[in-house]
């Protein structure tokens, strides 16, 4: 896109209800020569305006290969995602982007890929596990581990299911809270690292959620001889420009709109031991 301030018309081509404040917007450009010209990253975001209300930051959940329309999850918490659960198809919004940087998947070709998320801080690695699944043959084994607050809390559970299904692929989901009849693990998240059996020597870590889970993540895969070098984590921030110009979003001397979102771990080791900043 050739302005990174001004957003492009697109358009809801469907509306899916995820959960009771969850949903997703399956979008495309209006223009289709801005839509066919349209590429993203797996980790990246977009900005999403709502005409009359304002502007947020939401990833992009669809594989790259998705080409004929793009999804975005997003949880109705404020004025703009209020507005947005309340569109349906042909309804109309703004996009700008894609802005950021996404996963390092060249660095995990050939490797095996732990992937730790935290509630809907799911979202940035969603597109990051339907690029592995769509090229399952590039990538060693796939471990996928998911936590909540609460069972009710999870959504996709069948697609956690069919993942876990699949060839070299191991699926963990905890909820802190568990419900009789919760299938899963009922914990943190982090408790349960140890079941995925790392191999230091040729495992690439992804993690996105709060940052206190990603903090306590990393202390688990240190003791597993792990090298923070082999830990990513993708941040979250007020990004409001997407461009590095606003300052919202800046940690330390680094910009998440811009720098990342997805930082390699001792990029910002320092700045996560800073309660606050």
């Amino acid at each position: 896109m050739d302005d990174p301030l001004l957003p492009h018309e697109a358009e809801v081509a469907e509306y899916i209800r995820e959960s009771a404040g969850i949903f997703t917007l399956r979008l495309r450009f209006r223009d289709p020569a801005v839509h066919a010209g349209y590429r993203f990253a797996p980790g990246q975001f977009n900005m999403l305006y709502l005409y009359g209300a304002g502007e947020v930051p939401i990833s992009v959940v669809s594989d790259p290969l998705d080409d004929t329309l793009f999804d975005h999850t997003i949880r109705a918490l404020g004025r703009v995602t209020r507005g947005f659960a309340q569109l349906r198809a042909a309804d109309r919004l703004g996009i700008r982007g894609p802005y950021g940087r996404g996963w390092p998947l060249d660095q995990a070709r050939g490797r095996d890929v732990v992937i730790i998320t935290g509630g809907l801080g799911c979202a940035p690695a969603v597109s990051l596990i339907n690029y592995i699944v769509r090229r399952r043959e590039e990538f060693g084994r796939l471990v996928i581990m998911q936590g909540v607050k609460h069972a009710d809390d999870l959504i996709w559970a069948e697609r956690y299911r069919r993942w876990s299904q699949m060839a070299q692929t191991q699926v963990v989901v905890a909820a802190d809270v568990g419900t009789p009849l919760w299938p899963w693990q009922v914990g943190h998240v982090t408790d349960f690292i140890g079941q995925a059996h790392i191999d230091a020597r040729k495992t690439i870590v992804m993690m996105c959620g709060p940052e206190g889970m990603m903090r306590a993540a990393v202390g688990g895969l240190q003791a597993y001889g792990l090298p923070e070098s082999a830990v990513w984590l993708s941040m979250e921030r007020s990004m409001q420009c997407a461009v590095g110009r606003c300052g919202h979003c800046q940690i330390g001397g680094k910009f998440v709109c811009k720098d990342g979102p997805v930082f390699n771990y001792p990029q910002v080791r320092e700045l996560l031991a800073v309660r606050g900043l």
